[in-house]
């Protein structure tokens, strides 16, 4: 009688146990979790801390992934940021932090950022007769399409390979983005680019992807008005272009580039 009380005791037990595993789990927050993420209208930045980072963001929305820290900004003392999207998190400790996707005016720099690091800029403004809105830009409205062959683009192009990344490099040691297609396209045809992705963006006449040409330059971001990377497109789906690795070749159909559009800056044999 004894030994089928006992029995019975431990059975009840057994079917007792999920249920309390699953009250333990429930109550814990084992994971960052997404509340939400919208767009926002494009707000300017500045740093309010040197301490902070911007990150990469993977993973889903109930196992939100905080990547590589990517951006210091004690290496950016005076540089503007555009917020353009923001995310309310839930950490893993309780706590709701609002974080901005964030770029620099050149483009070349971006990533979540909680926004406790960061300040709204004055809204003091002055009058330029640049078509953006974007800081550290010098526009050049008088560019002109060119010509020349495009093997000596690719030429001098590919003698750039293995050649560091540095914010605001123009060569001939190291580039950013769009310092080394302004370099590529000087030395190889004598032409003289805008310095800025989105300035070249704006500068040439557009082309379609199914008309895109080798030699075309290629434009990633957000949009139109957000460009944040660029590269010399080499025609099947890939492109070199300076990136935070150095100068590389690389695909352009992947997850992580956003192709905005392609743009012609000479006519190459």
């Amino acid at each position: 009688m004894k030994i089928k009380q006992l029995s019975f005791a431990v059975a009840a037990a057994a079917t007792l146990l999920p249920l309390w595993g699953l009250g333990t789990q429930a109550s814990a927050n084992a994971h960052h979790t997404v509340i939400s993420t919208s767009s926002m209208p494009d707000t300017k930045y500045v740093r309010k801390s040197a301490t902070g980072w911007t990150y990469n963001l993977s993973g889903t929305t109930y196992n939100l992934k905080f990547g590589k820290k990517t951006h210091y900004l004690k290496n950016y003392p005076n540089t503007t940021w555009h917020a353009t999207q923001k995310r309310y998190i839930l950490k893993k400790s309780g706590a709701k932090s609002l974080y901005y996707y964030v770029t620099n005016g050149r483009g070349t720099a971006s990533g979540w950022i909680w926004h406790g690091y960061l300040q709204k800029k004055s809204t003091t403004t002055s009058s330029s007769s640049s078509s953006t809105s974007y800081d550290h830009t010098t526009t050049n409205s008088s560019t002109t399409s060119q010509s020349g062959s495009y093997a000596t683009l690719l030429s001098v192009a590919k003698a750039q390979l293995g050649k560091p990344y540095v914010y605001g490099g123009n060569g001939p040691s190291s580039f950013d983005c769009s310092g080394f297609t302004k370099y590529v396209f000087s030395k190889a045809l004598g032409q003289t680019l805008p310095r800025t992705a989105q300035q070249q963006y704006n500068a040439y006449t557009h082309v379609s992807a199914s008309n895109a040409k080798p030699g075309d330059l290629i434009f990633f971001g957000t949009s139109t008005s957000n460009i944040t990377h660029c590269g010399i497109y080499l025609g099947n789906n890939k492109m070199i272009d300076a990136q935070l690795r150095g100068v590389i070749t690389e695909s352009t159909n992947v997850s992580w580039w956003h192709t905005v559009g392609y743009a012609r800056p000479a006519s190459l044999s």
